[in-house]
């Protein structure tokens, strides 16, 4: 839809792509050869490498996905892996671009490991809360033994009789949604 001479999305939000960007039939913005979510933010770091317009140290690519050094590395070889189209949340990234998503980071994880001599390697994806860029991300950070990092897993909570571990893991199931079905 139109507005103000603005294309917008469903719920009203604004439409944006970068530099040299046009849409595909598919209605998808196509940005610099990689294609952005027609709802990609005009800030978006990581939109802004898969565009082009800011450089990044790539690893590896695919038509979909893309995984480059992160320029604030925890440790040397810290690797960023991300999808070209702009998904905010794991949650968002779409059934078919998942066994891509997770068989890269496997082998991402091993050339981490392997290729730096790292004792093992820490993955992580953060949703929303420690989600410095608003797109989604997986960490692949090698990791050594004594290395130092220890601050991220604390402090821990016990269940307890005022916090029952089952409450819990009911309010989980009851919010968890129906299995996506394989295609095909």
């Amino acid at each position: 839809m139109v507005a103000g001479g603005r294309e917008m999305a469903a719920g009203g939000r604004e439409m944006v792509a970068g530099r040299g960007a046009g849409r595909t039939a598919g209605g998808r913005w196509r940005a610099a050869g990689a294609i952005c979510s027609r709802l990609m933010p005009a800030t978006c770091a990581f939109c802004a490498i898969i565009s082009g317009e800011q450089q990044a140290v790539t690893v590896l690519q695919t038509e979909r996905l893309i995984a480059f050094l992160d320029h604030r590395p925890l440790f040397l070889g810290h690797t960023l892996l991300v999808p070209k189209e702009h998904f905010r949340l794991l949650s968002d990234l779409p059934a078919d671009w998942a066994l891509e998503f997770f068989t890269t980071a496997q082998r991402l994880e091993r050339a981490v490991e392997d290729g730096l001599g790292a004792d093992g390697s820490m993955i992580l994806v953060n949703n929303v809360v420690s989600q410095s860029v608003p797109h989604l991300h997986l960490h692949v950070i090698p990791r050594n033994r004594k290395d130092g990092l220890r601050f991220w897993l604390g402090p821990r909570h016990r269940y307890d009789a005022d916090h029952p571990a089952e409450t819990f893991a009911e309010k989980i199931r009851a919010a968890l949604p129906d299995p996506i079905e394989p295609p095909g």
